[in-house]
């Protein structure tokens, strides 16, 4: 009896994940769809202005409501998802080159170039992220692409970090001796190589960092260093119905941030069973 009912609970447990990662897999489909088509389908004009409508609750003509402006928070919400995420996408392919760039040089040369490159990475990873952006926002200036950018430099050591360790065990591995043997160069070996073998661990590892770029990119906006009025990224929309909350409006702060909370949490499940299906196969 006890063989019979033990693999029950493994059962209901797959179960449970595999409609957890639907849900959320599904959910981003649908930020994903409302990201491309936003812009397109919204009701209203992304700066739409309507004074009548000022901090107006959910209606036939706003379904959302609308903020301090009168601006329609559903119209906003559209279409400042394909910011939000564009921003984030553009971020953490940035941070990735460098990042992988680094990681897998640091491990393919060795010697004091892998001294010196694990040196600098130590320090940028023990600098405080966000302190590192506003020194470097506070030189070119804020703004998105600054924001993006100081932060692609923030998350490359990250990225830099775990690439060489992966690379450390797969250059140790037989098949690249025979490369060597072939007289291939160390680039080659590399980008024929390491780099797609590192791929599996490396696919999974970003999808799960991406929850983090995505708020890390939100809060710049949010004290004014990252995206600029009359932009409807997510972390700006945020920090402009904050005034709206001690009047007893919350929707224009509560929607935005709901939006980053759901999508962080969806970004993390799926990228939890991306990286577990990815390892299994390797």
């Amino acid at each position: 009896m006890t063989v019979l009912l033990a693999p029950r609970p493994r059962t209901r447990s797959r179960r449970g994940g595999s409609w957890g990662f639907r849900i959320a897999a599904g959910f981003l489909a649908l930020v994903a769809l409302a990201a491309a088509v936003g812009p397109f389908v919204a009701p209203y004009a992304l700066d739409e202005i309507d004074f009548a409508a000022i901090w107006a609750g959910p209606s036939a003509a706003h379904p959302l409501g609308t903020d301090q402006l009168g601006r329609d928070l559903f119209s906003r919400i559209l279409i400042g998802a394909g910011e939000t995420l564009v921003g984030a996408v553009i971020l953490l392919a940035l941070a990735t080159v460098l990042g992988v760039a680094i990681g897998v040089l640091a491990a393919w040369r060795g010697g004091w170039l892998d001294a010196v490159l694990a040196r600098i990475t130590d320090v940028m990873f023990a600098f405080p992220g966000l302190l590192f952006v506003v020194l470097v926002i506070a030189v070119f200036g804020k703004g998105k692409w600054t924001a993006v950018i100081a932060l692609s430099l923030a998350y490359a050591p990250v990225i830099a970090k775990y690439t060489r360790s992966l690379a450390l065990s797969e250059i140790a591995r037989p098949y690249i001796d025979a490369y060597r043997a072939q007289g291939l160069g160390g680039l080659t070996i590399c980008l024929r190589g390491v780099i797609p073998n590192l791929l599996p661990a490396l696919v999974g590892y970003l999808v799960v960092l991406f929850g983090g770029v995505l708020m890390s990119l939100a809060t710049l906006s949010y004290l004014g260093f990252g995206a600029q009025p009359p932009s409807s990224e997510w972390g700006l929309m945020v920090q402009e119905g904050q005034p709206g909350i001690v009047q007893g409006h919350f929707l224009p702060t509560l929607v935005p941030g709901a939006a980053i909370a759901l999508v962080v949490v969806a970004v993390n499940i799926v990228g939890v069973r991306v990286a577990d299906r990815l390892q299994a196969k390797g």
